[in-house]
């Protein structure tokens, strides 16, 4: 019988999944390949990212308009058909707990979810001391599930990947752990954690930021830096994790001791990026993929999203990214209120205003004669009438007074206790900004 279309494929069981049909027929295929366990890391505090993690964790701040960050990750787990997930969080979990309880409602059904589990103390009267500890101490999700394999993945990035593919090359190679790479220029290579891979894609080193970073075989003038995404075989992980806990001079960490432990014994391969299929994926977004860890990676992020075909294309209809949107009339433009080169949320209204290469999320109001340039504005920001907000980012609920200059004048903006990082400025959470001074 002919392969079905992989797009018609997605889309019908999406629906099942996300809206909950009852699908018995359908139980049978879903289940009879490996069992496979997700865990999504999403405890990170992200304190690069002050202010915008005060109040809230990385994994839960917005991201182009109307998602939140952890959707990347789990969409494209969603989208692979892996649908038993687990997300573990720590810091300030609140906003990013109601967030997937109310978002991601799988159909059980069909033995699917999305759960949140929080840090327990299972193990002693300590929180996670590392992402490995972490998933040491959420043993008895392991445990329970009892899958073939497990996939570890990070909660941060933005980026588009069919894990599936990942899992099937790891199954196939034999291997206990399989660690995502994707192309860097050596030049860049020393600002991430590199891969140093020999023939067959087998790891030798795992390096932190090397100063002379290794060449590809196939391309000695790129590196592999590590996506942090990870694939295990159940037995191993669970035996390396035991091993990693009980060595008092570990850091409990994947990426710094996990993975050095398989890469000793000979038993980790580098997967390999651009080997990934998405359907739908241009020649331009392929293999896109962006560690949003820094102001300055978050806004140019924002700013790949903006463009007539943007550096990360969020219109793929064939690999969606999912989330719960917001119940609002579509967005209005009035007195001849523009928007070029930009993204702006439902329920939103540019009355006479200028917004250009920005993303402006749900509720935002900008009235008459402001202009907007570069920037990414959060739900319920109000932008007055003959204000300025260049190179800003403003958090939820932001009120900007007529005429206030925002990301004009750094120092100005510092005076005001902005928060100012390379050029970028950022206006916390529920700021009403002062008028003129």
């Amino acid at each position: 019988m002919p392969e079905p279309d992989q797009s018609l494929r997605h889309g019908t069981q999406l629906r099942r999944l996300l809206v909950g049909l009852s699908a018995l027929p359908y139980v049978q295929a879903m289940t009879s390949g490996p069992n496979v366990l997700s865990i999504v890391l999403a405890g990170g505090e992200g304190k690069r990212l002050m202010p915008l993690t005060a109040d809230r964790a990385k994994p839960a701040v917005p991201f182009g308009g109307t998602y939140r960050l952890i959707d990347f990750v789990l969409s494209n787990l969603v989208n692979s058909d892996l649908t038993k997930i687990c997300v573990l969080t720590q810091y300030k979990s609140h906003s990013l707990d109601r967030h997937i309880s109310l978002t991601w409602r799988m159909s059980q059904l069909l033995g699917s979810y999305v759960t949140s589990v929080p840090a327990q103390q299972r193990t002693g009267k300590q929180w996670y001391q590392g992402s490995a500890d972490a998933i040491y101490q959420s043993m008895n999700l392991i445990n329970d599930e009892d899958p073939d394999y497990v996939v570890v993945f990070g909660a941060d990035n933005i980026y588009r990947m069919n894990v599936e593919d990942m899992v099937n090359a790891h199954i196939e190679s034999g291997m206990d752990a399989s660690v995502a790479g994707i192309r860097v220029p050596r030049a860049e290579a020393n600002a991430y954690g590199i891969i140093d891979a020999g023939e067959g894609g087998v790891i030798k080193q795992f390096l932190e930021k090397p100063a002379d970073p290794p060449g590809l075989v196939d391309s000695p003038d790129e590196s592999f830096a590590s996506m942090g995404n990870y694939v295990f075989t159940r037995k191993a992980f669970v035996d390396a994790l035991n091993t990693d806990a009980a060595d008092a001079d570990s850091r409990h960490d994947m990426g710094g001791d996990i993975i050095p432990f398989f890469v000793g014994q000979g038993r980790a391969q580098v997967y390999d990026f651009t080997a990934n299929n998405v359907p739908g994926a241009t020649d331009k977004d392929r293999n896109y993929w962006r560690d949003v860890g820094t102001l300055e990676a978050y806004h140019a992020a924002h700013m790949d999203l903006v463009s007539v075909e943007p550096e990360f294309n969020l219109y793929n209809r064939k690999w969606p990214i999912w989330t719960l949107q917001s119940q609002l009339p579509g967005a209005k433009f009035t007195l001849r209120g523009t928007a070029e080169d930009s993204i702006v949320g439902s329920g939103s209204i540019i009355s006479g205003g200028d917004v250009d290469r920005s993303v402006v999320s749900p509720q935002v109001m900008v009235d008459k004669w402001a202009k907007v340039e570069e920037s990414v504005l959060f739900p319920g920001v109000r932008v007055g009438r003959n204000a300025v907000v260049r190179r800003a980012i403003l958090d939820k609920n932001v009120i900007v007074p007529d005429g206030v200059e925002i990301g004009v004048d750094a120092e100005h903006d510092r005076a005001r206790g902005f928060h100012v990082e390379n050029g970028i400025t950022v206006v916390a959470k529920n700021v009403s900004v002062p008028g003129s001074w």
